[in-house]
């Protein structure tokens, strides 16, 4: 993989403070195309935070923000996915009383002129959605609440490619699922990269992490500790992770 393409999203010198607190100093992170980069590290060490400034729901007190190499603003979740770049978080944001295709399409319906909802073509995006990244539910009708937590994960993630982004970023998609459930989220997750998008995964499984990233980036009380190919041993991450390095 060339590392001198320029990134679809970087973070350079990031600082967050919530009072007192440092949440992130000085943070870079960069995440090109066709690549997953995993971001690790112990409770505390400032990934939601690295997530939800690129999601635009919290505001850098310094350092940039850069798309395509240039500095943006990201001051809203519209703007954020106008610029390209979609995130699921833990909670996935999905209503368990609507079905697959409402859920994908959830506060962006396609309505005609009259305002009258656009079902058919709904349910033909939502089938196409659905198959480019290989998720397999029983109907794009079917209740959310009759679905796997692996398939209501896999439908979160779906529901980010409406937008058409460039960039997804994933907090911890395979946290509470089964084995055969993460295996099926982890080929979505190689099925983004392959679709030529930047993916930013957020883990604190290192199994996964190291099933699907291109590169790892350590964090550790808000700062940058490691910056690891996903070939590198268990131990090197872990002792970046712990401060042990």
């Amino acid at each position: 993989m060339s590392r001198d393409r320029t990134p679809l999203l970087a973070l350079r010198q990031v600082v967050k403070r919530f009072g007192a607190v440092e949440a992130l100093v000085g943070v870079d992170l960069e995440v090109r195309a066709g690549e997953v980069v995993a971001l690790v590290g112990d409770n505390g060490a400032g990934k939601s935070t690295v997530a939800k400034i690129v999601a635009g729901v919290l505001t850098p007190d310094a350092g940039l923000v850069e798309i395509d190499g240039e500095p943006v603003t990201i001051g809203s979740p519209a703007a954020a996915n106008r610029l390209g770049v979609a995130t699921v978080f833990q909670d996935l944001a999905l209503s368990e009383n609507l079905d697959v295709t409402q859920n994908i399409f959830l506060g962006r319906e396609l309505r005609t002129r009259q305002g009258f909802l656009r079902d058919l073509e709904m349910e033909r995006v939502t089938r196409q959605i659905l198959q480019t990244l290989t998720v397999r539910v029983p109907s794009v009708r079917t209740p959310l609440r009759t679905l796997s937590g692996g398939q209501r994960q896999a439908v979160a993630i779906a529901r980010t490619l409406v937008g058409e982004p460039r960039v997804v970023v994933l907090d911890e998609p395979t946290a509470a699922l089964s084995v055969a459930q993460t295996a099926e989220v982890l080929t979505h997750v190689q099925r983004l990269r392959d679709m030529g998008l930047g993916v930013i995964l957020i883990s604190h499984n290192m199994t996964d992490v190291r099933a699907v990233s291109d590169r790892i980036e350590v964090l550790r009380h808000g700062r940058n500790n490691g910056s690891f190919e996903a070939t590198a041993s268990h131990e090197a991450i872990l002792a970046a992770i712990t401060g042990a390095a």
